[in-house]
């Protein structure tokens, strides 16, 4: 018999992991973030490393297909400011992805986001490229049933699609459809979000189940999308 998988040892985060973040929101200069970065180290990137590793072993013993390497999986403070108007040099939160590859790049996400102005989990298919998005699109049209109820179970389970960078009327070639799917096929992205109290973070047992179960139920969200873009 092979050994029992023992998950790495996750406490959680700290309360200074959303302080640190808050303050920096104050202090954008590489100077304060420089001085400050062993508290970013210990309250911020090591916590999201421990995080991703507990998460990828409990998806594991729960044969959910998500996973990540903990210092790939987590995105960088460092923002891109190249092409913004916001020359802010970091981001104010902190986040991690888990996909079937492992990759970041990878269709099909389970995301965690830090931060002091609300945690959240989400999950599905965010800026699909435009193949992966018409496949998508003729997918809900020809399973139509079931993807209502997928929606369905969603709805049911207080998660709501976004709507956010949504389409004003149907796309091209999807005109003549039923109303019940008009919603999904004017979306750009496919997308569920779960909000977690702060003090749920605090709580690492809890958080890691909370994401795995919050996983479990968008897992024929995933299914779907992977079975229409593969």
């Amino acid at each position: 018999m092979p050994p029992k998988t023992i998950a790495p040892a996750f406490p959680g985060f700290v309360p200074d992991t959303l302080k640190f973040l808050k303050a920096l929101g104050f202090h954008q200069t590489r100077e304060w973030f420089e001085e400050n970065r062993a508290l970013y180290v210990s309250a911020v990137k090591e916590p999201l490393e421990a995080y991703v590793a507990a998460l990828s072993v409990e998806f594991g013993a729960r044969k959910l297909p998500l996973k990540g390497e903990p210092k790939r999986a987590i995105f960088r403070l460092n923002r891109d400011v190249r092409f913004s108007k916001n020359k802010q040099p970091y981001k104010t939160n902190a986040g991690c992805v888990l996909t079937r590859t492992g990759t970041k790049g990878s269709p099909g996400l389970l995301y965690t986001h830090i931060s002091p102005e609300g945690c959240f989990l989400a999950a599905g298919f965010y800026h699909p490229e435009p193949p992966q998005l018409l496949a998508m699109r003729k997918a809900i049209v020809a399973k139509r049933t079931a993807w209502l109820g997928i929606e369905g179970k969603l709805q049911d389970a207080g998660l709501e699609l976004s709507t956010n960078e949504a389409l004003k009327r149907n796309p091209q070639g999807f005109q003549e459809v039923d109303d019940k799917l008009s919603p999904a096929l004017r979306s750009r992205n496919f997308i569920v979000r779960m909000p977690i109290a702060d003090k749920i973070i605090l709580d690492g047992p809890k958080l890691v189940a909370t994401a795995a179960d919050f996983a479990k139920t968008t897992l024929p969200l995933l299914k779907f999308g992977w079975a229409a873009m593969d």
